[in-house]
Parts: structure tokens; C-alpha cells; sequence
């Protein structure tokens, strides 16, 4: 038997190699993306724990709690819309490079990451709103 493998030239290889880099720049972009979701559910998940406990402390004791701008409601709320803003910045920054990187290979394959995102994005505001609107 004989190998029949066709050898590729120079220039097949050599964009082989330029698609391989262009689709392994598509990867790097969807992995940033996934480090904003993962800070932002952090941030997003502290921030609603520290309003949540800290109600059900003053609830539980019948506690009076002075209106201070740094009341674990405040603290919580910030703490959702540095997440919300922060997964938001990082959306837009997703979409800027993959618009970018599009226009150059359109050969990149879809990725679910930028949907996820988008789904957190709403129950992040969601969450804001919701300690927002509960006094």
C-alpha cells in the first residue's frame, strides 16, 4: 500500500496557519467574555448576598437602621451595578472585536457565550431593580 497523502504547498499551509491563528483569536475573545461573566456573577452574587443577609438581620432583631450612604442596601446595590456595568463594558467590547475579527475571516465559528451574557446581563438587572424598588 501506498500513502496517496497530497502535499500542500507553501501558501496552503502558511493559510492554514493565518485561519488557525484567526480562530484561535475567536477563542481568546469568548474566553475574555467568560472572565467578565464569571466577575460579574462575583460581584453581582456578593453584592445581593450583603443586602439580603444584612435585611434579615435587622428584620430578625428589630433593628432601627439609620439612612447612611453606607448601608448594606447602598453597598449591595453598588456592588450589582459595578457587575451589571462591568459585564456590559465587556459585551460591547466582545462584539467590537469579533465585528473586527469577522471582518477580516469569516470563517469563525458562532459561540453561545455572547447569548449567556446577554442572559445574565438581564438577571443582573433584574436584581438591581428588585433592590432598588424593595425599601
Amino acid at each position: 500500500m501506498t500513502d496517496t497523502k497530497i502535499k500542500k504547498s507553501a501558501d496552503e499551509l502558511a493559510q492554514d496557519r493565518t485561519n488557525l491563528a484567526y480562530e484561535r483569536t475567536a477563542l481568546a475573545n469568548d474566553r475574555t467574555l467568560m472572565a467578565w461573566i464569571r466577575t460579574a456573577i462575583s460581584l453581582t452574587s456578593f453584592g445581593f448576598t450583603i443586602y439580603k443577609f444584612f435585611e434579615e438581620i435587622v428584620k430578625s432583631e428589630n433593628i432601627i437602621v439609620k439612612h447612611s450612604f453606607f448601608s448594606p442596601r447602598i453597598v449591595g446595590m453598588i456592588l450589582i451595578g459595578i457587575g451589571f456595568f462591568g459585564l456590559l463594558f465587556g459585551y460591547i467590547q466582545y462584539k467590537s472585536d469579533m465585528k473586527r475579527l469577522n471582518s477580516v475571516y469569516e470563517g469563525i465559528p458562532k459561540s453561545l457565550t455572547a447569548l449567556f451574557a446577554m442572559m445574565f446581563l438581564m438577571l443582573t438587572l433584574m436584581l438591581f431593580l428588585a433592590a432598588l424598588f424593595r425599601q
